[in-house]
């Protein structure tokens, strides 16, 4: 029975998408746009019980749709445990092995920490439940978090950032969008922008079919657009390279433009933001995203990135396997993924530096975990540094 409660709580997601396109993307946030929740409530209207959250006393809030009913049993996600546990300062490893073995403890020990403070208020992003025939509808407990958290939802963002772009005045197109529990990522070129790097691409060949860069040695701009509804980031726009040969991304990290997801106190109940809010809001975004883009997406900031990368690029290898092996290990990254990189290194043909950051940006394009990929593939630039250092 426990086992069966860890799996209903931590394998319940929000509906995802890898590599998706731009209409499969909007048509899955609106969807989340109707059924979610978020609640203020004091710690005294939260219980835990077979390792689900129980919500309960929270007024319900009346509305032109009608009354909605918070009250009711929500499965918390992977990411909900995790902020369960930041907020009640309980060691994650702990919470995660009562989730798996004791479901019983788990319940004991929240419970314990949420009578500490009865009046201490959090917000519960939620999904509604839709309800059975003779069956209580049970929702999602997307995430746990501070009262003050301030809420930019990812179709809002979407829309205001999309917006931005088309006042930059760019011609861009989406090449890519990913949707995971965490976060949301949405990439976007322009191939207008694009410029020569032959000295980057000498020698390299994809690894995914064999063409060669020094017969294709052109980098796009682009950008990607990244928002967290549960915690896990702020919203940012970030400039990625794209070379067309490889569709290898080339994440400058280092250039991100931010907002982040932090206001004011809010009362208890449902959380339901003023037209007004959301419209400054957005609108900051809107205009912060035109001016990241007339930035990222100009001639003169993609040829002064090409030369940046190319001085480092170039740099011969006299020990590849030696340097991946310091390079993953100085940049913390996993035995599974340095196997994957030197893997694609070796198919790649370029025994330098760049090799190293090409070899981690066209591994990320094959993990199936899109925020283990945006991960690894903002690892390439440091990974260039690292490589080109150690020779």
């Amino acid at each position: 029975m426990t086992q069966q409660f860890a799996e209903r709580a931590t394998n319940v997601a929000p509906t995802g998408a890898r590599n998706a396109d731009l209409s499969d993307l909007v048509r899955i946030l609106e969807d989340q746009q109707r059924r979610k929740l978020d609640i203020i409530a004091p710690a005294a209207a939260l219980r835990f019980r077979e390792g689900n959250v129980h919500v309960q006393g929270v007024e319900s809030q009346i509305t032109e749709d009608g009354v909605t009913d918070v009250d009711g049993i929500y499965r918390p996600t992977a990411v909900a445990d995790e902020g369960i546990a930041d907020k009640l300062r309980i060691p994650l490893a702990y919470l995660r092995r009562m989730r798996a073995d004791n479901v019983p403890l788990l319940d004991e020990n929240v419970n314990a920490w949420l009578r500490q403070e009865p009046e201490r208020k959090f917000m519960l992003r939620a999904f509604r439940g839709e309800a059975s025939p003779g069956m209580p509808s049970e929702g999602v407990a997307r995430a746990l978090l501070s009262d003050s958290y301030k809420l930019m939802d990812n179709f809002d963002m979407l829309l205001a950032a999309l917006d931005g772009v088309r006042q930059s005045g760019h011609p861009t197109r989406v090449t890519g969008c990913d949707l995971t529990d965490r976060r949301m990522h949405v990439r976007v070129e322009s191939e207008a922008v694009a410029v020569q790097a032959r000295a980057l691409l000498r020698g390299y060949r994809s690894p995914f079919d064999g063409r060669s860069g020094d017969e294709l040695p052109m980098i796009s701009a682009g950008f990607v657009i990244t928002n967290s509804e549960v915690g896990s980031g702020a919203y940012t726009i970030t400039p990625r390279a794209v070379i067309q040969v490889c569709r290898n991304g080339l994440t400058m990290a280092k250039d991100v433009m931010r907002a982040v997801h932090l206001g004011g106190k809010q009362d208890e109940g449902v959380v339901s933001w003023s037209g007004q809010t959301q419209r400054k809001t957005l609108e900051l975004i809107t205009s912060k995203t035109a001016d990241a883009v007339r930035t990222f997406l100009s001639r003169e900031y993609v040829e002064a990135k090409v030369r940046e990368m190319a001085a480092a690029a170039g740099t011969t290898l006299a020990e590849p396997t030696k340097t991946i092996e310091h390079v993953t290990k100085t940049l913390s990254i996993g035995t599974d993924a340095k196997d994957m990189i030197l893997a694609h290194f070796i198919r790649g043909g370029q025994m330098t530096a760049g090799g190293v950051m090409q070899a981690i940006t066209s591994t990320a394009q094959t993990l199936t975990d899109a925020d283990q990929a945006a991960a690894l593939e903002a690892l390439a630039l440091p990974a260039l540094t690292a490589a080109a250092q150690h020779g």
